[in-house]
């Protein structure tokens, strides 16, 4: 089931998003999160949890691509899914949600920044319909290494 998250959401969000900030480079954010900063999160801009038996697996969350009014239009997102909820349609789901309600906000441009290694995330972004605008070299330090960053557009 996919809904909008509510602030009980938090601790299992923040769970799921330091699970992919300190075992992998889906993002190159290296702070775990905690369920108060999520919390701070939820009440500034949308965002969408996948839900399986009574557990939050997932999360689509949308913002502003970068800040000032001629940007007001373009935004950026995230999605993550916990690795025991992968495969079963709930990304497709969460981004559907997402991008739905972007459109309801007359955003015209959804952009997605992703490691260029990460070819799940790659693959995944491009049978949406995103298409690769960007190759930006060692944008981002993790793990004791430079990491590419590939921007992903499309257009709602």
């Amino acid at each position: 089931m996919i809904r909008g998250a509510r602030a009980g959401d938090a601790a299992a969000i923040a769970a799921i998003w330091t699970d992919v900030i300190t075992g992998s480079t889906a993002t190159f954010t290296t702070v775990p999160k905690t369920a108060d900063a999520v919390t701070d999160v939820l009440a500034a801009q949308p965002f969408f949890v996948s839900e399986t038996a009574g557990t939050v697996s997932g999360f689509a969350t949308y913002g502003a691509f970068r800040a000032g009014p001629g940007y007001a239009r373009t935004a950026e997102h995230s999605i993550h899914i916990a690795p025991a909820a992968r495969g079963r349609g709930e990304g497709r789901a969460l981004m559907a949600a997402l991008e739905a309600h972007a459109r309801g906000r007359s955003i015209h441009s959804m952009i997605a920044g992703l490691s260029a290694e990460n070819a799940a995330a790659r693959g995944f972004h491009a049978a949406l319909g995103y298409r690769e605008v960007a190759h930006i070299p060692q944008a981002g330090w993790k793990f004791g290494r430079w990491h590419d960053l590939v921007l992903m557009q499309k257009f709602l």
